[in-house]
């Protein structure tokens, strides 16, 4: 299928083809089974150098026991520049970002990835990131051009505040550019300011597809950028984030005929929630890790209908298995005993007479807060990411009803509540498991992120699990 969007005053089409075949969805699959399950532990190498003395001599208890890790959750608006020949010129979009710097799985806003070697001052990974493809609203949900770009990622870092990022990437269908970046970083208190420089060097065919849109060949050439994002610190673990970028387009781009700007210029300013930086890092948290093993149903009511106890069944009985694992990251939030957990999954949508078997994953940061009375029972929120191979039954026909091409990415909500079987069945080891019921839903944030497909609905399955502290 070849969509296309009109193009300035001579009304040009340009054309952006998409390619979606099994083997695609398959290398995505595997790859972000790696990003997800990459959170399971630290790395061996780094374990064995870091232990200190003390901690060898710890209690199985406390080897079992978690450290506090730096973390993030929160959105920010996105507002970027167009650089095609077309009549609009600005674009702008809500993203939701995910923190976490683990032993060797990380996530940093747009990008996430798995360290696999770390000899002296380099470090090697495995790395994904999410890439945005300007061009007017009204064409976004047909095009979904935002696509992730996968790679090596080479950084040497001599000084904590400075390192130098050299990166081999390309997108699902070959698609490749190599990048060097230079961060520093500044440290005031309340403000973290990283300026960086980077050089991008685009292949022919990288160019011909993005910016050529297939139209015209565009050769290699070479994007220049300054940049710097900043973290200010507002009170207790509440900050304000906010980034600028500005692109010196290659000169082969800016001889396309379909590109008539020489910049592109991206402004993000949002906040949210990380580590209080007020106070040190906890070296043995309360909370432990855990596994979640989960089974529903699909709704096609909305998320509002399930809190109001007026779900309707789905006639065709499309179900969903789940298993997740949750990995401690603070137990403590505005001075509340909240424990936030890294929450990330797989999800195996069941074959019926409407839809064949798919694959989910998800990443997402989960808040839980526990209520002693009159046994304990926890409530929990989740916000994060959901990424299926195929588009669960129940979502494409919710979404098509309103004239919307679905995405494979969307937003992730999960809202649980849990009780502890030991308090209500005591036994040998009952403490450690928890029966509950939580809200498994996808979506796309009412048409306010492109690189969800800038579309507005999603689905929902309404889940029972076990889950067992460990």
């Amino acid at each position: 299928m070849i969509p296309g969007c009109l193009a300035g005053r001579n009304q040009a089409i340009l054309h952006h083809p998409q390619s979606d075949s099994s083997r695609e969805r398959s290398m995505r699959l595997v790859i972000c089974v790696l990003l997800v399950f990459g959170t399971l532990g630290p790395l061996p190498a780094a374990a064995a150098t870091a232990a200190s003395p003390a901690a060898a001599a710890d209690t199985a208890a406390t080897k079992n026991a978690s450290t506090q890790q730096e973390w993030g959750v929160g959105a920010t608006m996105r507002s970027a520049t167009i650089p095609f020949a077309t009549e609009s010129k600005k674009v702008s979009s809500f993203v939701p970002l995910i923190f976490f710097e683990g032993d060797r799985f990380f996530f940093r806003g747009l990008e996430g990835g798995v360290r696999f070697w770390r000899p002296g001052d380099w470090s090697f990974s495995v790395l994904g990131r999410l890439r945005f493809f300007d061009i007017p609203e009204e064409f976004q949900n047909e095009i979904q051009g935002d696509t992730a770009d996968w790679g090596l990622q080479a950084r040497y870092q001599p000084l904590s505040m400075l390192h130098l990022d050299l990166e081999a990437l390309a997108d699902w269908n070959g698609h490749s550019h190599y990048n060097a970046r230079g961060t520093l970083l500044l440290d005031t208190g309340r403000a973290r300011i990283r300026p960086f420089a980077e050089m991008r060097y685009k292949t022919g065919h990288y160019n011909s597809f993005y910016y050529g849109l297939q139209q015209e060949e565009v050769g290699g050439d070479i994007d220049l950028a300054l940049g710097a994002t900043v973290n200010y610190h507002l009170t207790s673990s509440l900050y304000l984030w906010g980034a600028v970028k500005s692109t010196h387009l290659g000169r082969q781009v800016r001889g396309s005929t379909l590109v008539d700007d020489t910049w592109h210029h991206e402004i993000f300013l949002g906040g949210g929630l990380s580590n209080n930086p007020d106070q040190p890092a906890k070296r043995q948290l309360r909370n432990r890790r855990y596994l979640r093993f989960s089974h529903g149903w699909a709704t096609p009511s909305s998320l509002a209908e399930i809190m109001h106890f007026e779900a309707a069944k789905d006639p065709y009985n499309n179900q969903l298995s789940t298993v997740f694992y949750g990995h401690p990251l603070t137990d403590e939030l505005f001075g509340l005993p909240l424990d936030v957990y890294l929450h990330s999954g797989f999800g195996w949508h069941w074959k019926s007479a409407v839809q064949d078997h798919a694959q989910e994953l998800i990443v997402a940061i989960k808040l839980y807060y526990t209520v002693p009375w009159p046994i304990r029972w926890k409530l929990g929120a989740a916000e994060g990411f959901s990424w299926v191979n195929e588009i669960p039954y129940v979502e494409k026909t919710e979404i098509g009803k309103k004239g919307y091409k679905p995405s494979n990415l969307l937003n992730y909500l999960d809202f649980s509540v849990d009780l502890n079987i030991g308090d209500l069945l005591p036994g040998d080891g009952a403490e450690d498991y928890w029966l509950g019921y939580y809200i498994h839903h996808r979506s796309a944030i009412f048409e306010s992120a492109q690189h969800f497909g800038r579309i507005k609905g999603g689905s929902n399955f309404q889940m029972i699990y076990l889950q067992r502290d460990f």
